[in-house]
């Protein structure tokens, strides 16, 4: 049985995710906020901006520019998107 969860980004009950993707309250926020599908969406987005930015995970203002993007995408602001990408046409 899917867990069913009022996702933030998308503003509708969505699938939720199976667990939190990080310890403690943050983890906890998104687990009970955020859909499988826009956490899905936000990990291959993240992905594409560390490659393409070059961002080192062991830098820490890499992952505080990550979580402020994050917090950014979840939440229907503007966030940064990796210069020159054109989504594919569907």
């Amino acid at each position: 049985m899917t867990r069913t969860v009022f996702c933030r980004k998308y503003q509708q009950d969505l699938e939720g995710l199976d667990k939190a993707p990080y310890p403690g309250p943050k983890g906890q926020d998104i687990f009970e906020n955020v859909s499988k599908k826009a956490w899905e969406e936000w990990h291959a987005h993240q992905t594409m901006l560390i490659n393409e930015k070059h961002l080192s995970m062991m830098d820490p203002a890499s992952r505080k520019f990550l979580q402020a993007e994050m917090k950014k995408f979840f939440s229907g602001e503007e966030y940064e998107k990796a210069e020159g990408y054109v989504p594919p046409s569907e």
